[in-house]
């Protein structure tokens, strides 16, 4: 399947990897370094960093200003790289999604990121999963706090990456949640949601997914599907 001039955007947690907990462990040991406690229950699934943050000073009464969100970006980045380096997470690649990223680049498409991760966060996730040279520009949690914002950011990265201005009946928002379907509607892209998070495929398809699927295992046939809706799109 030629896939030249479309565009696949990507989630990172519970869609490309499990980190086995390196990234709420983090969360909380950046909230106990600088305001001494683990702050409150946080809902990861779909939401951006910067959200987290401003949740996390909220919660302890500090006012939200890019002073206080840089220290605790800062905080939480270092504790990730060590959580991930030092082997006590047992995170993994999901089954499928190398052969999944192989096939889109044999077929000439062009592959970013759209995730709630700030951009060293993915960088730091990317590298150690080995996934990095699949991506070379992405939209991020420290470019906006509402992650349907995060959608336009990532189609002006990929037209300054590719050369090549995407529609959104043209591009694809891959994720594991009722969010990333939500960011992948508000720019016209097709959905596709993957059930390897806390959400399944009929729960995802219920909110609106143009596709879904259990997991990556079976890479032709989600090729075959995307050619199915590109076709039906008229691209």
């Amino acid at each position: 399947m030629v896939m030249r001039d479309r565009l696949v955007l990507f989630d990172i947690d519970g869609t490309l990897v499990d980190t086995g907990g390196a990234g709420l462990a983090a969360l909380r040991r950046a909230a106990r370094q600088l305001h001494g406690g683990d702050g409150p229950a946080l809902n990861l699934a779909g939401a951006t960093d910067s959200a987290l943050a401003r949740e996390v000073l909220a919660h302890f009464e500090v006012q939200v200003s890019e002073v206080e969100l840089r220290r605790f970006y800062e905080s939480y980045l270092y504790y990730l790289d060590e959580h991930l380096g030092s082997g006590a997470y047992a995170g993994l690649v999901f089954e499928g999604v190398r052969e999944l990223l192989e096939a889109l680049r044999e077929a000439g498409a062009t592959m970013g990121l759209l995730t709630g991760n700030l951009a060293r966060g993915a960088e730091i996730k990317m590298t150690h999963f080995g996934l990095a040279e699949y991506f070379g520009f992405g939209a991020f949690g420290d470019d906006h706090h509402d992650r349907n914002e995060l959608g336009r950011v990532a189609l002006a990265r990929a037209e300054a990456a590719s050369g090549v201005a995407f529609a959104g009946r043209a591009t694809v928002v891959v994720g594991d949640t009722p969010r990333d379907v939500d960011c992948g509607r508000a720019i016209g892209a097709v959905t596709l949601g993957v059930a390897t998070g806390r959400f399944s495929a009929a729960e995802l398809a219920s909110y609106g997914a143009d596709m879904v699927a259990e997991n990556f295992g079976e890479v032709a046939g989600i090729l075959e599907d995307l050619r199915a809706v590109f076709r039906r799109n008229g691209v």
